[in-house]
């Protein structure tokens, strides 16, 4: 009865470390994966750009008051900021990294 146990207990460790060092094999794989990709540059130095450039899409929907520029990740640059007057004012959120790469606008609801 103590031999079955013990085979048992020996069984359930094994499975267990098993599935223990297969994650450790996994994270090392992703570490190592990240690590040949390299660091992204920041792009922040660009936020005049990307002020700019935002600021030339929405002047097409109206007059264009920029809110805020943020760094959102390394190379990323996000400009609130808000189009038109009166009751068709809508506020937008544009993307920037080398360029503008998403442009959304909504409507300001009052």
């Amino acid at each position: 009865m103590v031999r079955k146990i013990i085979a048992l207990l020996t069984a359930a460790s094994g499975l267990a470390l098993s599935g223990c060092v297969a994650g450790m094999v996994a994270s090392a794989a992703g570490t190592a994966i990240q690590a040949s990709r390299g660091q992204p540059q920041s792009n922040a130095h660009l936020q005049p750009a990307a002020r700019a450039a935002c600021t030339t899409r929405a002047a097409g929907y109206g007059a264009v008051h920029i809110i805020d520029v943020v760094q959102s990740s390394v190379d990323r640059i996000v400009v609130w900021g808000t189009v038109g007057e009166g009751p068709r004012k809508q506020s937008f959120e544009c993307g920037f990294k080398a360029a503008v790469t998403y442009f959304k606008l909504r409507e300001i609801n009052r």
